[in-house]
């Protein structure tokens, strides 16, 4: 008796060997597929016009692709297969969802001009997914060549809450909308230098490093569009900051062949 997981493989002796079979791991990609729900339910929304609720989608998927890496490593059920569920989940949640929603709430009004700017956003979170999985073993892990596309979709998906908290219509600030949604997207194909917050997990900080996480989470707490949109803002300038400093030091400003480490984890692409 075998369960369906193996398979019997006669050999020239008449003795039977039983072959594994590989087979696809349930728990990161369950994971992975919460996150994809997260995408979708933000473009059904949109489509429906409850843009807030698109938003929290957006954000639910950004919480649940971290995840799915970490999960994945600490139960030791990575896969190659995992790793390409987790990009085209990224696809939906990270490029197409955050394009959808910005040119249903606000882009449409501007005719021509407001399709463009989603497709730009859309094609270059695709093309930076590609990127992102040719350059995995090439990249400095503290580092993200170009703006991670789950930060590129925060950016957008909390512009559009603060605005609609704010009581403002989406019409009312379709040109706002548009740079918004060509920053992120331009940002996310740039070899600009985003830090990945890889490295604090594996070494000691100090107490006061706690303290302020413990001071941004209760901000949040205060008032949740402005203060992560404010957040989101500074991680998407912070880039640009980290490269004009490197450039104005002379040290190189390219995350490429930096580091001969694999990167700890597959996700924020």
């Amino acid at each position: 008796m075998h369960d369906g997981n193996e398979a019997d493989i006669p050999e020239g002796d008449g003795l039977v060997v039983r072959k594994r079979r590989k087979g696809i791991y349930i728990l990161p990609n369950l994971f992975t597929l919460a996150a994809l729900f997260g995408g979708f339910y933000a473009i059904v929304m949109a489509i429906n016009g409850r843009f807030v609720l698109a938003a929290f989608g957006v954000f639910c998927a950004m919480v649940l692709d971290s995840l799915d890496g970490r999960v994945a490593r600490m139960t030791n059920t990575q896969s190659a297969f995992g790793e390409q569920m987790d990009s085209l989940s990224d696809m939906v949640s990270f490029g197409a969802a955050p394009a959808l929603i910005a040119y249903v709430w606000a882009l449409q009004g501007l005719g021509r001009w407001g399709w463009v700017a989603a497709f730009v956003y859309c094609a270059c979170a695709a093309l930076r997914l590609a990127r992102f999985n040719v350059n995995t073993g090439v990249v400095d892990k503290r580092y993200f060549q170009g703006l991670p596309s789950p930060a590129a979709a925060a950016l957008v998906a909390s512009f559009i809450w603060v605005v609609t908290d704010l009581g403002a219509k989406g019409p009312s600030v379709a040109w706002p909308m548009f740079a918004v949604a060509l920053y992120a997207g331009l940002s996310m194909v740039t070899n600009v230098p985003f830090y990945s917050f890889k490295d604090l997990s594996k070494k000691s900080v100090p107490f006061v490093v706690l303290v302020l996480i413990a001071l941004i989470i209760a901000a949040i707490n205060i008032d949740p569009p402005k203060v992560l949109f404010t957040l989101f803002v500074i991680y998407g300038l912070s880039g640009y900051v980290i490269y004009g400093w490197r450039k104005a030091k002379g040290v190189q400003t390219s995350v490429i062949s930096t580091s001969t480490d694999e990167p700890d984890e597959i996700g924020l692409h």
